[in-house]
């Protein structure tokens, strides 16, 4: 994903075509959708056009580029970055995905005891994503319950239920619609429950939340726990006792959510420490179940984003040493250096095939977001003709760029104690440019010593 968006910001340049409106003639058309792609993948849905309007809004985008040509002139270098994106999530449907012959489908087990109480269980396992939050709201959605009332347990291999686990942003697309597929299992037995507690046929019998009445007698009805007490003491001739199911699903197709992430920073060209202004998100994820997990998720993406283009590498020094092999060496951004981010969440389009319409969010602000920072970064210095800056973007490497006017590429120089000078020599090579002898190999001359900006001793916390 980061190469495309750098790939697409590149071929905007070249053309001389205003970035956004290059993504936009390239989008996916609503009516397009259901849109088979050339690798052949099914995108199931989307309003990326209105995605994009909604952020270019938020941000400002027409007044920017006015503010952004007045500051060039008083040497003030102000930059713009965008990045779209989609990816397929919920993998993976069993006619096409396996690991080692093994399908790809998930399971859930809901037992409502007679109390109206219920236990859930799972094939996945939350690695911190709110699964318990999530999955009990899920069930609560689909029978009434309160989801006070909903013990969600994963983990335990002696109860857990069939499942591929949680990675690629498929607990909710693929476990959660297990989930709620297995409560709507429920719920149909709880009908027949109920039309025996009602005394009509199971056809004159409707439900809203948490109820099931008598169509032409809406007065009359039961609940969902009345029902659960039911299963286990009033069940009507020949019908299994108890209120507990298992469902599989096996999803007929890969979710889709798009996003788009707008940055604008400034860039001190003295430096080349570079600022963030301003982060747009806007995410389309189909159905949010909770939004404010939802939120969090996002925004713990794009806190990662910033941090992988603006400070996290991992390398090694001349006795091969991996330089980055613990949280003293590789940074992790605090509240201190973390900017605010402006989340959207007017677009939402339903994935049509997954039960409540969810398609899965975690790792959309993670894959998407790297490329908005670089993007913002190379718009502000895009006077120097400096093309392209490797992550992460240190502020050393920014300022080689502007002062050599060439590209940056490859790992950040690294210090060690048997460097020249100590611990404050540097470890060659130096970047290489595009443009330097030999191509992409070739290696651009020290320049003067730019500001002590680069990694450092970051042991001492001297660093970025």
């Amino acid at each position: 994903m980061f190469f495309q968006e750098r790939m697409i910001a590149a071929a905007a340049a070249d053309l001389g075509m205003d970035p956004a409106e290059f993504r936009r003639m390239n989008f996916v058309k609503d009516e397009q959708f259901p849109h088979r792609t050339p690798f052949g993948f099914l995108l199931d849905s989307g309003q990326y056009g209105k995605c994009l309007d909604v952020g270019l809004k938020a941000v400002g985008y027409e007044d920017f580029r006015r503010e952004q040509a007045a500051a060039r002139k008083r040497g003030k270098l102000l930059g713009l970055g965008i990045s779209t994106m989609t990816e397929p999530l919920g993998a993976g449907n069993s006619r096409e995905y396996d690991i080692l012959g093994i399908k790809m489908f998930d399971s859930a087990e809901l037992k409502i005891h007679m109390t109206g109480k219920a236990i859930l269980r799972t094939g996945a396992k939350t690695q911190g994503q709110g699964h318990e939050t999530t999955w009990a709201q899920i069930v609560a959605h689909e029978l009434g319950l309160p989801a006070e009332d909903v013990v969600v347990e994963e983990g335990d291999t002696d109860t857990a239920p069939f499942g591929m686990g949680t990675y690629a942003s498929r607990s909710t697309p693929v476990a959660g619609a297990a989930v709620s597929m297995v409560a709507r299992k429920i719920r149909a037995k709880a009908r027949k429950l109920a039309a025996h507690l009602l005394e009509v046929s199971e056809e004159d019998v409707e439900w809203e939340l948490g109820r099931f009445y008598v169509r032409s007698a809406p007065d009359r009805g039961v609940t969902i726990q009345e029902c659960a007490m039911a299963a286990y003491s009033n069940m009507p001739d020949g019908m299994e006792p108890g209120l507990e199911n298992t469902a599989f699903y096996d999803p007929p197709n890969l979710t889709w959510p798009f996003a788009v992430y707008l940055v604008t920073v400034e860039v001190d060209p003295q430096t080349g420490v570079w600022d963030v202004l301003n982060i747009i998100a806007v995410d389309d994820c189909g159905v949010r179940i909770n939004p404010m997990i939802v939120e969090g998720q996002i925004m713990g993406g794009l806190t990662e984003a910033y941090a992988m283009a603006n400070m996290q590498f991992i390398t090694f020094d001349a006795e091969g040493n991996c330089v980055g092999s613990n949280y003293m060496d590789y940074l992790l951004p605090t509240a201190w250096e973390t900017p605010g981010f402006e989340l959207h969440s007017e677009v939402v389009t339903p994935s049509p095939h997954h039960p409540i319409g969810a398609k899965g969010v975690g790792e959309c602000a993670a894959v998407g977001g790297p490329a908005a920072f670089v993007n913002a970064v190379l718009d502000a210095i895009s006077d120097t003709g400096v093309r392209n800056i490797d992550m992460p973007l240190l502020p050393d490497r920014v300022w080689e760029a502007i002062t050599s006017r060439r590209d940056v590429s490859g790992a950040p120089p690294v210090r060690t104690d048997d460097s020249p000078g100590g611990s404050g020599g540097v470890v060659p090579p130096q970047a290489s440019t595009d443009d330097s002898p030999g191509g992409s190999g070739g290696v651009v001359p020290p320049q003067a010593s730019p500001p002590q900006a680069s990694t450092g001793d970051l042991a001492s916390g001297s660093g970025v």
